[in-house]
């Protein structure tokens, strides 16, 4: 037994487990499931780095029967989501001439996801994901073969958009893997923190690796190449991660009437959720348009990718830390979003890059802490529909950001826009404070009981 700051920790003693009963259900929570290793001095105070308490947390993580298979399906199900965009842009823009069609059809397209994502999420919880994520799924992919074809067929414009609007039906790949780790992790805040810190650092290297593939492909294939392998690459993960049936968590009864619902439960937290949209989209929108005013618009994906990196590096890293605050993380991030504008004020190619990839690290951070609330508001058994509502109004946080810097860029300037991402990171600020009892995760419970020591406090 150890005490760490007000966290008490009770260790169990090393035991022999007999390899009959090494097998443990998916059910079990990870404290229970991971085999017991000796307690050593100075437990208590680890991060779960390796050393003194044995293998890392993520190796530990993926040690659990099952993990590895979904999580790779989920991946495979999940790069596709940076590539639908980008592709669908380039494919009808190269068609038909239009940049203005191409961003209206997609545009509709996230507007139909911001009402169509929560309902699809909804079911999956009452429904089960196998059940109900494969026929969305197979929706989706048939809505981008329509575009696909109508594209080819220069069919009317209204096709492309109902087309595309089919798309809407794409379950939220990210929050069923989020669900399934907190279905396997329940009772280990530690091991739990450290699963929402990896699914943050896949989102990002999604996001970084998709627009660049789905460029790449259409490019140097035909228009059509993005799209089409990214319809393959999700129907692909989705079959592989439904597959997996002993990680899913179980199904939730009908809410009872007058039961609370996910929206009114998270309520102003979704508000950090449509700020970080807001910086995402604000500095994306901004950073095209500087490097492109430099001639440099060539080099915009790869200085991009720099702020992706350095938030999938954070990710990874604040996995084996500690959990702050959420009005900490907010703060961190509004100041390290101001670095960028120094840079570009200052003229500096390679200072820009730098300031973006140091950005970057405060995003995954907030990202973790935030949806780590969402986790602890949403009502039981509607879990996915929670997440998705903050996926929802993240994106809806892109689109408000992207408009918004083109305004600022074309009246004020492509520096001055650079003020835009840290006045959105701030303007969450006020909510995060607002919202009732926003705790670390890890003080939702002060006894933690381990298997070795193992869990940090």
């Amino acid at each position: 037994m150890a005490v760490t700051g007000s966290t008490l920790v009770l260790a169990a003693p090393p035991a022999v487990v007999p390899p009959a009963a090494r097998t443990v259900p998916a059910a079990v929570p990870a404290a229970a499931a991971a085999p017991a290793a000796p307690a050593r001095a100075g437990a208590g105070r680890g991060r779960g780095r390796g050393g003194a308490l044995g293998p890392g947390p993520y190796r530990r993580l993926f040690a659990l029967p099952g993990t590895r298979a979904f999580t790779a399906g989920n991946l495979l199900a999940r790069l596709p989501m940076g590539m639908f965009g980008v592709s669908a842009v380039m494919m009808i823009a190269g068609q038909r001439g239009s940049y203005a069609l191409a961003g209206a059809v997609t545009a509709t397209g996230l507007a139909a996801t911001a009402l169509v994502g929560p309902w699809t999420a909804r079911l999956i919880d009452r429904h089960g994901q196998a059940r109900i994520a494969l026929p969305a799924t197979l929706v989706a992919v048939l809505g981008s073969l329509s575009l696909v074809a109508c594209v080819r067929a220069d069919a009317p414009a209204w096709t492309l958009f109902a087309s595309y609007a089919a798309t809407a039906t794409t379950p939220n790949t990210g929050g069923m893997s989020r669900a399934r780790w907190t279905h396997l992790l329940r009772g280990s805040p530690a091991a739990h923190h450290t699963a929402m810190s990896f699914e943050q650092a896949a989102d990002e290297l999604c996001f970084m690796l998709g627009p660049v593939l789905a460029a790449a492909l259409c490019t140097a294939v035909v228009p059509e190449a993005g799209t089409l392998t990214a319809a393959a690459l999700l129907l692909t993960g989705m079959l592989v991660f439904t597959s997996r049936r002993a990680t899913e968590p179980p199904v939730s009864p009908a809410p009872r009437r007058g039961a609370r619902s996910p929206l009114r439960a998270l309520g102003p937290l979704l508000l950090p959720f449509l700020a970080t949209g807001m910086v995402f989209g604000s500095m994306e929108v901004t950073s095209i348009a500087h490097l492109g005013a430099l001639g440099l618009g060539s080099a915009s994906g790869a200085v991009l990718a720099l702020q992706a990196a350095g938030s999938c590096a954070a990710g990874l890293v604040y996995g084996t830390l500690r959990p702050r605050g959420l009005p900490l993380c907010l703060s961190v991030m509004a100041v390290m979003m101001a670095l960028p504008w120094a840079a570009a004020a200052a003229g500096s190619l390679p200072a820009l890059a730098g300031a973006l990839l140091l950005a970057g690290t405060a995003t995954a951070p907030t990202m973790v802490t935030a949806m780590s609330e969402v986790h602890a508001r949403t009502p039981a058994g509607r879990l996915n529909e929670g997440m998705t509502l903050a996926v929802t109004a993240l994106m809806a946080g892109i689109a408000v950001g992207s408009a918004t810097a083109g305004l600022a860029v074309d009246h004020l300037g492509t520096t001055t826009a650079y003020l835009l991402p840290a006045a959105a990171a701030a303007l969450a600020l006020p909510a995060a404070a607002a919202g009732r009892s926003l705790r670390r995760p890890s003080d939702r419970s002060r006894v933690v009981p381990t298997a070795g020591a193992r869990d940090r406090p």
